[in-house]
């Protein structure tokens, strides 16, 4: 079957140690099949595959820079025959001063990748006129010197225009037991003990909050309904400084003593009324079988 959604490659390249790796991680968390060190050669068999995936990879970002050798050389006759093929291309170039490099280098000890021995400085040198033609070439040059992370990312973002969609975030909502122990990987934990115990009624004590007689027994009390609303109210409210983090996943533990009925019940309230096209949503309940 012939592929009908246009394919996308970002190219991102430029001098070592100047942030090609987070601006890959960026891709990445913006649905992009990413690869690192693809010699451009095989770029266009890999296109060809990507291709033939029947619209499963449709957005591609490739790392390619000076580890590849002679073999770099080939860059541009790659990108002439992979745009043959009726696919966009955009080169990302990232620079960065030689000070800075040299710096970052030194803080990290690792080896640059054209290091024969002699001088960090001369292998940022002789990368740097290595790469000249294709900093000339590239559609969008960013210079990292001053830059940390975070505003590395915005610019990549803005580079990125018209192929990456809006910001979006995947918040996950967990319910647990706190007698389980909490969940180390959420960024934030709510505690609902508070509320009255489905557990101590007879006929709710084998279901659980997901059972439409436990989750009504449990937002029964004007508590349960003040404290829903005002949860709601702050994970809104937070939702947007997380996007702007820039965060790509939030976790976000609700927790009763045994994680089967009131944390659950919460739980799925969250993942009911929290919507925003800047959000995924999904619920996770860790405790619900134990």
């Amino acid at each position: 079957m012939e592929q009908t959604t246009p394919l996308q490659l970002i190219i991102i390249t430029g001098l070592s140690g100047a942030g090609k790796s987070t601006a890959s991680h960026f891709f990445e968390d913006s649905g992009y099949f990413c690869m690192d060190n693809v010699p451009p050669a095989l770029m266009p068999k890999f296109i060809q595959i990507c291709l033939e995936s029947n619209g499963r990879l449709t957005k591609i970002a490739v790392v390619i820079d000076a580890r590849g050798g002679s073999f770099f050389r080939k860059l541009f006759e790659a990108i002439d025959e992979v745009k043959k093929m009726n696919v966009e291309v955009r080169i990302l170039y990232l620079e960065s001063s030689d000070d800075s490099l040299v710096r970052r280098f030194s803080e990290t000890r690792r080896k640059h990748p054209l290091n024969r021995g002699g001088r960090v400085i001369d292998d940022i040198l002789e990368e740097r006129a290595l790469l000249e033609t294709t900093r000339a070439k590239a559609d969008f040059i960013v210079d990292t010197t001053s830059m940390n992370g975070r505003e590395l990312q915005e610019e990549i973002r803005r580079f990125s225009q018209g192929f990456v969609g809006p910001r979006a975030m995947s918040v996950v909502f967990v319910s647990f037991g706190f007698k389980h122990g909490v969940p180390l990987d959420c960024d934030l934990v709510f505690d609902v003990r508070f509320l009255p115990n489905p557990f101590y009624i007879a006929q709710l004590k084998t279901m659980n909050g997901t059972n439409k007689e436990v989750y009504d027994y449990v937002f029964a009390t004007d508590t349960a309904k003040q404290y829903a609303q005002k949860l709601k109210e702050f994970i809104d409210f937070q939702i947007p400084l997380f996007i702007s983090e820039p965060k790509t996943r939030l976790q976000i533990g609700i927790g009763c003593t045994g994680g089967r009925h009131r944390s659950v019940a919460f739980a799925e309230y969250l993942f009911k009324e929290i919507t925003s096209e800047r959000i995924s949503t999904s619920r996770i309940h860790r405790d619900l079988n134990l």
